[in-house]
């Protein structure tokens, strides 16, 4: 039964970093940090996941400035819960440390 305030439909997480090596950057991959995720096993479950970047933009477009690129929880990255995404469009710069969130579908259980 949904509460008063309805059911939230993903969590946040937050854009640590691309996926780098010592001298190069691969921007195409993302590295996520999902709130209260601390290992590998509890990382499993959010692969697949969907993964939106919401921004506002200066110019609206069909009547919004909300804009939001979409991606997907690929695999686990390390040991403390961090996961690998792949976006669409890669993320700005500006996303470094900023909010992502992991919506809880398509869903495995």
């Amino acid at each position: 039964m949904p509460s008063e305030h309805g059911n939230r439909l993903y969590v946040k997480g937050r854009h640590l970093s691309f996926q780098r090596s010592k001298r190069a950057v691969n921007c195409n991959t993302s590295l996520i940090q999902i709130d209260g995720v601390n290992n590998t096993e509890a990382a499993n479950f959010y692969l697949g996941k969907k993964v939106a970047f919401v921004y506002r933009a200066k110019r609206e477009v069909r009547g919004s400035n909300i804009r939001v690129i979409w991606g997907k929880v690929t695999r686990p990255h390390g040991n403390s819960g961090v996961v690998r995404a792949q976006f669409r469009h890669n993320l700005p710069p500006k996303s470094l440390g900023a909010t992502v969130r992991i919506m809880l579908y398509p869903s495995n259980i």
